[in-house]
Protein backbone atom coordinates (compact mmCIF):
# COMPACT_ATOMS: atom_id res chain seq x y z
CA UNK A 1 0.00 0.00 0.00
CA UNK A 2 2.77 2.49 0.80
CA UNK A 3 4.50 1.63 -2.48
CA UNK A 4 1.26 2.26 -4.35
CA UNK A 5 0.83 5.65 -2.64
CA UNK A 6 4.41 6.63 -3.50
CA UNK A 7 3.86 5.55 -7.10
CA UNK A 8 0.70 7.67 -7.34
CA UNK A 9 2.48 10.59 -5.69
CA UNK A 10 5.22 10.60 -8.32
CA UNK A 11 2.61 10.41 -11.11
CA UNK A 12 0.63 13.35 -9.71
CA UNK A 13 3.67 15.55 -9.24
CA UNK A 14 4.30 15.29 -12.98
CA UNK A 15 0.91 16.89 -13.79
CA UNK A 16 0.72 20.53 -14.75
CA UNK A 17 -2.29 21.01 -12.53
CA UNK A 18 -4.22 19.00 -9.98
CA UNK A 19 -7.68 18.60 -11.39
CA UNK A 20 -10.18 15.81 -11.19
CA UNK A 21 -9.81 14.92 -14.86
CA UNK A 22 -6.01 14.92 -14.80
CA UNK A 23 -5.88 12.97 -11.57
CA UNK A 24 -8.33 10.36 -12.92
CA UNK A 25 -6.20 9.96 -16.03
CA UNK A 26 -3.06 9.54 -13.90
CA UNK A 27 -4.79 6.98 -11.68
CA UNK A 28 -6.01 4.99 -14.64
CA UNK A 29 -2.53 4.98 -16.17
CA UNK A 30 -1.14 3.06 -13.18
CA UNK A 31 -1.83 -0.61 -13.78
CA UNK A 32 -0.80 -1.85 -10.30
CA UNK A 33 -3.02 0.58 -8.44
CA UNK A 34 -5.81 -1.72 -7.34
CA UNK A 35 -7.48 -0.27 -4.27
CA UNK A 36 -10.93 -0.22 -2.79
CA UNK A 37 -10.88 3.55 -2.57
CA UNK A 38 -8.47 6.22 -3.78
CA UNK A 39 -8.77 9.88 -2.73
CA UNK A 40 -6.68 12.94 -3.65
CA UNK A 41 -7.33 16.21 -1.80
CA UNK A 42 -5.99 19.73 -2.02
CA UNK A 43 -4.19 21.46 0.78
CA UNK A 44 -7.45 22.30 2.53
CA UNK A 45 -8.75 18.73 2.55
CA UNK A 46 -11.26 19.06 -0.26
CA UNK A 47 -11.48 15.96 -2.43
CA UNK A 48 -10.16 16.63 -5.96
CA UNK A 49 -10.60 12.98 -6.84
CA UNK A 50 -12.50 10.15 -5.21
CA UNK A 51 -12.73 6.71 -6.80
CA UNK A 52 -16.18 6.41 -5.22
CA UNK A 53 -17.08 9.77 -6.84
CA UNK A 54 -19.43 10.50 -3.96
CA UNK A 55 -16.83 12.54 -2.13
CA UNK A 56 -15.48 14.70 -4.96
CA UNK A 57 -15.71 18.40 -4.18
CA UNK A 58 -16.44 17.69 -0.56
CA UNK A 59 -14.31 18.32 2.48
CA UNK A 60 -13.00 14.93 3.64
CA UNK A 61 -11.73 15.13 7.21
CA UNK A 62 -10.60 11.53 7.56
CA UNK A 63 -8.16 11.23 10.46
CA UNK A 64 -5.55 9.84 8.08
CA UNK A 65 -6.01 12.78 5.67
CA UNK A 66 -5.75 15.32 8.46
CA UNK A 67 -2.51 13.75 9.64
CA UNK A 68 -1.12 13.69 6.09
CA UNK A 69 -1.99 17.40 5.63
CA UNK A 70 0.18 18.05 8.68
CA UNK A 71 3.11 16.60 6.75
CA UNK A 72 3.22 13.08 8.21
CA UNK A 73 2.86 9.68 6.60
CA UNK A 74 0.15 7.38 7.92
CA UNK A 75 -0.26 3.64 7.51
CA UNK A 76 -2.16 1.05 9.45
CA UNK A 77 -3.84 -2.26 8.81
CA UNK A 78 -6.41 -4.15 10.82
CA UNK A 79 -8.28 -7.40 10.60
CA UNK A 80 -12.02 -7.12 11.07
CA UNK A 81 -15.04 -9.15 9.96
CA UNK A 82 -12.97 -11.80 8.15
CA UNK A 83 -11.23 -9.15 6.01
CA UNK A 84 -8.03 -7.11 6.18
CA UNK A 85 -8.55 -3.35 5.94
CA UNK A 86 -5.44 -1.31 5.16
CA UNK A 87 -5.21 2.50 5.00
CA UNK A 88 -2.37 4.76 3.95
CA UNK A 89 -2.12 8.55 3.64
CA UNK A 90 0.80 10.75 2.76
CA UNK A 91 1.30 14.45 1.98
CA UNK A 92 1.73 15.57 -1.64
CA UNK A 93 4.76 17.87 -1.49
CA UNK A 94 6.49 19.84 -4.25
CA UNK A 95 9.39 22.20 -3.60
CA UNK A 96 8.57 22.24 0.07
CA UNK A 97 4.97 23.32 -0.58
CA UNK A 98 2.02 21.22 0.48
CA UNK A 99 -0.21 20.60 -2.54
CA UNK A 100 -2.58 18.16 -0.91
CA UNK A 101 -2.82 14.60 0.34
CA UNK A 102 -3.22 11.09 -1.05
CA UNK A 103 -5.47 8.60 0.72
CA UNK A 104 -5.70 4.91 -0.21
CA UNK A 105 -7.95 2.29 1.39
CA UNK A 106 -8.00 -1.42 0.58
CA UNK A 107 -10.51 -3.98 1.84
CA UNK A 108 -9.09 -7.46 1.11
CA UNK A 109 -11.28 -10.46 1.89
CA UNK A 110 -8.74 -12.95 0.53
CA UNK A 111 -6.18 -11.81 3.05
CA UNK A 112 -8.92 -11.88 5.67
CA UNK A 113 -9.72 -15.49 4.89
CA UNK A 114 -6.00 -16.29 5.07
CA UNK A 115 -5.71 -14.59 8.45
CA UNK A 116 -8.89 -16.32 9.62
CA UNK A 117 -7.56 -19.70 8.55
CA UNK A 118 -4.26 -18.95 10.22
CA UNK A 119 -6.07 -17.84 13.33
CA UNK A 120 -8.10 -21.06 13.35
CA UNK A 121 -4.98 -23.18 12.86
CA UNK A 122 -3.17 -21.35 15.64
CA UNK A 123 -6.15 -21.90 17.92
CA UNK A 124 -6.28 -25.58 17.11
CA UNK A 125 -2.54 -25.98 17.58
CA UNK A 126 -2.73 -24.08 20.87
CA UNK A 127 -5.54 -26.31 22.12
CA UNK A 128 -3.62 -29.42 21.05
CA UNK A 129 -0.45 -28.14 22.71
CA UNK A 130 -2.29 -27.25 25.89
CA UNK A 131 -3.90 -30.69 25.93
CA UNK A 132 -0.54 -32.33 25.36
CA UNK A 133 1.07 -30.21 28.07
CA UNK A 134 -1.72 -31.09 30.50
CA UNK A 135 -1.40 -34.80 29.73
CA UNK A 136 2.41 -34.67 29.96
CA UNK A 137 2.27 -32.66 33.19
CA UNK A 138 -0.23 -35.09 34.70
CA UNK A 139 1.88 -38.10 33.72
CA UNK A 140 5.09 -36.46 34.90
CA UNK A 141 3.48 -35.37 38.17
CA UNK A 142 2.12 -38.87 38.80
CA UNK A 143 5.51 -40.47 38.04
CA UNK A 144 7.36 -37.90 40.14
CA UNK A 145 4.94 -38.36 43.04
CA UNK A 146 5.22 -42.14 42.83
CA UNK A 147 9.04 -42.03 42.81
CA UNK A 148 9.11 -39.49 45.63
CA UNK A 149 6.68 -41.60 47.68
CA UNK A 150 9.05 -44.57 47.39
CA UNK A 151 11.87 -42.46 48.78
CA UNK A 152 9.71 -41.14 51.63
CA UNK A 153 8.51 -44.65 52.52
CA UNK A 154 12.11 -45.85 52.70
CA UNK A 155 13.04 -42.85 54.87
CA UNK A 156 10.19 -43.67 57.26
CA UNK A 157 11.36 -47.28 57.51
CA UNK A 158 14.91 -46.08 58.17
CA UNK A 159 13.57 -43.76 60.86
CA UNK A 160 12.04 -46.82 62.54
CA UNK A 161 15.43 -48.53 62.59
CA UNK A 162 15.35 -50.56 59.38
CA UNK A 163 18.67 -49.59 57.77
CA UNK A 164 18.61 -52.33 55.14
CA UNK A 165 16.46 -50.22 52.82
CA UNK A 166 17.31 -49.98 49.13
CA UNK A 167 15.66 -47.66 46.63
CA UNK A 168 15.86 -48.78 43.02
CA UNK A 169 14.97 -45.92 40.69
CA UNK A 170 15.87 -45.93 37.03
CA UNK A 171 17.07 -42.88 35.17
CA UNK A 172 19.65 -40.17 35.65
CA UNK A 173 17.52 -37.37 37.06
CA UNK A 174 17.77 -35.69 40.45
CA UNK A 175 15.48 -38.24 42.14
CA UNK A 176 17.60 -41.13 40.86
CA UNK A 177 20.70 -39.34 42.19
CA UNK A 178 18.91 -38.76 45.52
CA UNK A 179 18.00 -42.45 45.69
CA UNK A 180 21.61 -43.41 45.02
CA UNK A 181 22.85 -41.13 47.80
CA UNK A 182 20.14 -42.52 50.09
CA UNK A 183 21.32 -46.08 49.39
CA UNK A 184 24.90 -45.11 50.22
CA UNK A 185 23.73 -43.47 53.46
CA UNK A 186 21.61 -46.52 54.32
CA UNK A 187 24.58 -48.84 53.79
CA UNK A 188 26.77 -46.70 56.03
CA UNK A 189 24.12 -46.49 58.74
CA UNK A 190 23.53 -50.22 58.54
CA UNK A 191 27.27 -50.84 58.76
CA UNK A 192 27.55 -48.43 61.69
CA UNK A 193 24.64 -50.11 63.44
CA UNK A 194 26.20 -53.54 62.95
CA UNK A 195 29.52 -52.26 64.30
CA UNK A 196 27.74 -50.63 67.24
CA UNK A 197 25.95 -53.83 68.14
CA UNK A 198 29.14 -55.83 67.75
CA UNK A 199 31.00 -53.28 69.86
CA UNK A 200 28.39 -53.44 72.63
CA UNK A 201 28.44 -57.25 72.50
CA UNK A 202 32.24 -57.44 72.56
CA UNK A 203 32.55 -54.79 75.27
CA UNK A 204 29.97 -56.57 77.42
CA UNK A 205 31.82 -59.84 76.98
CA UNK A 206 35.18 -58.32 77.81
CA UNK A 207 33.79 -56.58 80.89
CA UNK A 208 31.89 -59.66 81.99
CA UNK A 209 34.96 -61.93 82.06
CA UNK A 210 37.02 -60.08 84.72
CA UNK A 211 33.88 -59.32 86.73
CA UNK A 212 32.87 -62.98 86.74
CA UNK A 213 36.39 -63.98 87.76
CA UNK A 214 36.43 -61.44 90.59
CA UNK A 215 33.00 -62.61 91.77
CA UNK A 216 34.11 -66.26 91.73
CA UNK A 217 37.30 -65.52 93.65
CA UNK A 218 35.56 -63.38 96.24
CA UNK A 219 32.85 -66.04 96.77
CA UNK A 220 35.55 -68.66 97.20
CA UNK A 221 37.20 -66.56 99.89
CA UNK A 222 33.92 -66.01 101.73
CA UNK A 223 32.53 -69.54 101.46
CA UNK A 224 35.64 -71.65 101.99
CA UNK A 225 38.00 -71.99 104.86
CA UNK A 226 41.51 -71.37 103.49
CA UNK A 227 44.85 -70.48 104.89
CA UNK A 228 46.29 -66.99 104.79
CA UNK A 229 48.62 -67.68 101.85
CA UNK A 230 45.77 -69.01 99.73
CA UNK A 231 43.64 -66.01 100.61
CA UNK A 232 46.50 -63.71 99.67
CA UNK A 233 46.88 -65.52 96.34
CA UNK A 234 43.15 -65.14 95.62
CA UNK A 235 43.21 -61.47 96.58
CA UNK A 236 46.19 -60.90 94.26
CA UNK A 237 44.21 -62.55 91.45
CA UNK A 238 41.31 -60.21 92.20
CA UNK A 239 43.70 -57.27 92.03
CA UNK A 240 45.06 -58.38 88.67
CA UNK A 241 41.52 -58.74 87.31
CA UNK A 242 40.69 -55.27 88.67
CA UNK A 243 43.77 -53.85 86.93
CA UNK A 244 42.72 -55.57 83.73
CA UNK A 245 39.21 -54.16 84.09
CA UNK A 246 40.68 -50.71 84.66
CA UNK A 247 42.85 -50.94 81.53
CA UNK A 248 39.87 -52.09 79.49
CA UNK A 249 37.72 -49.27 80.84
CA UNK A 250 40.44 -46.74 80.04
CA UNK A 251 40.68 -47.98 76.47
CA UNK A 252 36.91 -47.84 76.06
CA UNK A 253 36.98 -44.25 77.29
CA UNK A 254 39.69 -43.48 74.76
CA UNK A 255 37.59 -44.95 71.95
CA UNK A 256 34.55 -42.97 73.10
CA UNK A 257 36.64 -39.82 73.11
CA UNK A 258 37.88 -40.52 69.58
CA UNK A 259 34.38 -41.35 68.31
CA UNK A 260 32.91 -38.17 69.75
CA UNK A 261 35.44 -36.15 67.68
CA UNK A 262 36.38 -33.95 70.62
CA UNK A 263 38.68 -31.35 69.14
CA UNK A 264 42.08 -31.04 70.78
CA UNK A 265 44.57 -28.39 69.89
CA UNK A 266 47.30 -29.74 67.66
CA UNK A 267 50.79 -28.35 67.83
CA UNK A 268 53.85 -28.33 65.67
CA UNK A 269 56.35 -30.72 67.23
CA UNK A 270 59.40 -32.80 66.45
CA UNK A 271 58.58 -36.52 66.56
CA UNK A 272 62.15 -37.51 67.51
CA UNK A 273 61.94 -36.66 71.27
CA UNK A 274 58.66 -38.59 71.54
CA UNK A 275 60.20 -41.70 69.95
CA UNK A 276 63.23 -41.42 72.25
CA UNK A 277 60.98 -41.14 75.31
CA UNK A 278 58.99 -44.24 74.32
CA UNK A 279 62.12 -46.29 73.62
CA UNK A 280 63.58 -45.29 76.97
CA UNK A 281 60.35 -46.24 78.79
CA UNK A 282 60.01 -49.66 77.09
CA UNK A 283 63.67 -50.62 77.14
CA UNK A 284 63.36 -52.42 80.53
CA UNK A 285 60.42 -54.50 79.22
CA UNK A 286 62.50 -55.55 76.21
CA UNK A 287 65.49 -56.40 78.40
CA UNK A 288 63.36 -58.73 80.55
CA UNK A 289 62.85 -60.92 77.50
CA UNK A 290 66.31 -60.24 76.06
CA UNK A 291 64.79 -58.54 73.00
CA UNK A 292 67.17 -56.21 71.21
CA UNK A 293 65.84 -52.82 70.13
CA UNK A 294 67.42 -51.20 67.08
CA UNK A 295 66.49 -47.52 66.68
CA UNK A 296 67.35 -44.87 64.13
CA UNK A 297 65.88 -41.46 63.39
CA UNK A 298 66.58 -38.38 61.34
CA UNK A 299 66.65 -34.86 62.69
CA UNK A 300 63.71 -32.44 62.47
CA UNK A 301 60.87 -34.80 61.65
CA UNK A 302 58.29 -32.07 62.17
CA UNK A 303 54.59 -32.98 62.28
CA UNK A 304 51.38 -31.28 63.40
CA UNK A 305 49.71 -33.51 65.98
CA UNK A 306 48.36 -33.84 69.50
CA UNK A 307 51.44 -34.77 71.53
CA UNK A 308 49.58 -37.31 73.66
CA UNK A 309 48.25 -38.99 70.50
CA UNK A 310 51.71 -39.24 68.98
CA UNK A 311 53.10 -40.72 72.20
CA UNK A 312 50.24 -43.24 72.39
CA UNK A 313 50.74 -44.30 68.76
CA UNK A 314 54.47 -44.94 69.15
CA UNK A 315 54.01 -46.54 72.59
CA UNK A 316 51.28 -48.99 71.53
CA UNK A 317 53.06 -50.14 68.38
CA UNK A 318 56.38 -50.59 70.17
CA UNK A 319 54.80 -52.30 73.19
CA UNK A 320 52.95 -54.74 70.91
CA UNK A 321 56.18 -55.48 69.03
CA UNK A 322 57.78 -56.44 72.36
CA UNK A 323 54.81 -58.25 73.97
CA UNK A 324 54.02 -60.43 70.95
CA UNK A 325 57.62 -61.31 70.18
CA UNK A 326 59.86 -64.26 70.90
CA UNK A 327 62.34 -64.26 73.76
CA UNK A 328 65.65 -63.01 72.40
CA UNK A 329 63.87 -61.46 69.44
CA UNK A 330 64.37 -58.15 67.66
CA UNK A 331 62.39 -54.88 67.36
CA UNK A 332 63.31 -52.11 64.94
CA UNK A 333 62.07 -48.52 65.17
CA UNK A 334 62.87 -46.15 62.33
CA UNK A 335 61.84 -42.52 61.94
CA UNK A 336 62.69 -40.61 58.77
CA UNK A 337 61.31 -38.00 56.44
CA UNK A 338 60.78 -37.69 52.72
CA UNK A 339 59.98 -34.65 50.61
CA UNK A 340 56.39 -34.51 51.87
CA UNK A 341 56.02 -37.01 54.72
CA UNK A 342 57.33 -38.15 58.08
CA UNK A 343 57.39 -41.95 58.27
CA UNK A 344 57.54 -44.12 61.40
CA UNK A 345 58.29 -47.82 60.94
CA UNK A 346 57.93 -50.30 63.82
CA UNK A 347 58.99 -53.83 62.84
CA UNK A 348 59.61 -57.05 64.70
CA UNK A 349 60.71 -60.61 64.01
CA UNK A 350 58.12 -62.25 66.20
CA UNK A 351 55.38 -64.74 65.45
CA UNK A 352 53.77 -62.45 62.87
CA UNK A 353 50.16 -62.08 61.82
CA UNK A 354 48.39 -64.60 59.52
CA UNK A 355 47.47 -63.28 56.09
CA UNK A 356 43.74 -63.88 56.64
CA UNK A 357 43.82 -61.83 59.85
CA UNK A 358 45.72 -58.86 58.39
CA UNK A 359 42.61 -57.01 57.06
CA UNK A 360 40.97 -57.13 60.52
CA UNK A 361 43.75 -56.15 62.89
CA UNK A 362 42.43 -52.58 63.25
CA UNK A 363 38.89 -53.77 64.08
CA UNK A 364 37.78 -53.26 67.65
CA UNK A 365 38.11 -56.30 69.94
CA UNK A 366 39.75 -58.31 67.17
CA UNK A 367 42.53 -60.57 68.41
CA UNK A 368 44.68 -62.81 66.24
CA UNK A 369 45.33 -65.30 69.03
CA UNK A 370 42.71 -64.82 71.74
CA UNK A 371 44.41 -67.02 74.31
CA UNK A 372 47.79 -65.33 73.83
CA UNK A 373 46.26 -61.85 73.80
CA UNK A 374 44.27 -62.49 76.96
CA UNK A 375 47.35 -63.82 78.69
CA UNK A 376 49.22 -60.66 77.69
CA UNK A 377 46.45 -58.48 79.04
CA UNK A 378 45.13 -57.38 75.67
CA UNK A 379 41.49 -56.80 74.74
CA UNK A 380 41.90 -56.19 71.01
CA UNK A 381 41.55 -52.42 71.33
CA UNK A 382 45.13 -51.16 71.11
CA UNK A 383 45.53 -51.20 67.33
CA UNK A 384 42.03 -49.82 66.86
CA UNK A 385 42.92 -46.87 69.09
CA UNK A 386 46.19 -46.38 67.18
CA UNK A 387 44.34 -46.44 63.85
CA UNK A 388 41.80 -43.82 64.99
CA UNK A 389 44.50 -41.58 66.47
CA UNK A 390 46.58 -41.73 63.29
CA UNK A 391 43.62 -40.75 61.13
CA UNK A 392 42.62 -38.01 63.55
CA UNK A 393 46.05 -36.46 63.05
CA UNK A 394 45.84 -36.59 59.22
CA UNK A 395 48.02 -39.70 58.91
CA UNK A 396 47.75 -43.23 57.57
CA UNK A 397 48.82 -46.59 58.98
CA UNK A 398 49.62 -49.78 57.11
CA UNK A 399 50.57 -53.28 58.29
CA UNK A 400 52.37 -55.95 56.31
CA UNK A 401 54.51 -59.02 56.94
CA UNK A 402 58.12 -58.19 57.75
CA UNK A 403 60.57 -59.70 55.21
CA UNK A 404 62.62 -61.15 58.07
CA UNK A 405 59.58 -62.61 59.83
CA UNK A 406 57.11 -60.91 62.10
CA UNK A 407 55.14 -57.77 61.27
CA UNK A 408 55.98 -54.31 59.98
CA UNK A 409 53.78 -51.27 60.79
CA UNK A 410 54.26 -48.08 58.76
CA UNK A 411 52.74 -44.80 59.94
CA UNK A 412 52.85 -41.77 57.63
CA UNK A 413 52.23 -38.16 58.69
CA UNK A 414 52.40 -35.03 56.51
CA UNK A 415 55.73 -33.25 56.93
CA UNK A 416 55.35 -29.76 58.39
CA UNK A 417 58.16 -27.50 57.27
CA UNK A 418 59.06 -24.63 59.55
CA UNK A 419 59.78 -21.32 57.83
CA UNK A 420 63.46 -20.42 57.80
CA UNK A 421 64.44 -17.52 60.03
CA UNK A 422 66.25 -14.70 58.25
Amino acid sequence: MEDKAQLLSRALLQLEELSGTEIRRAVQSIDDLHTTRTVVTDGAGTALFDSHEAGEGKLLLFPEVCTALEGQNVFYSRYRNTAVESRVALPLMQGGNLLGAIYLMEYNEDQGRLVSALETNVLRISIALEGGIILFSSGFSAAFTRRLRRILNSMQKMRDGDYAQKIRLRGHDELAHLASEFNILAERLDDSEQKRRQFVSDASHELKTPLATMKLLSDSILQNEMDRDTQREFIEDIGREADRLGRLTQKLLQLTKLDSAIAEEREILDAVPTVRKVVRALQPLAELRKISMECSWEKECIVMSVEDDLHQIVFNLTENAIKYNRDGGWVGITLYKTENDVILVVADRGVGIPADAMPHIFDRFYRVDKARSRAAGGAGLGLSIVHDMVERNYGTIHAEPNPGGGTRFTVTFPLFELPEME
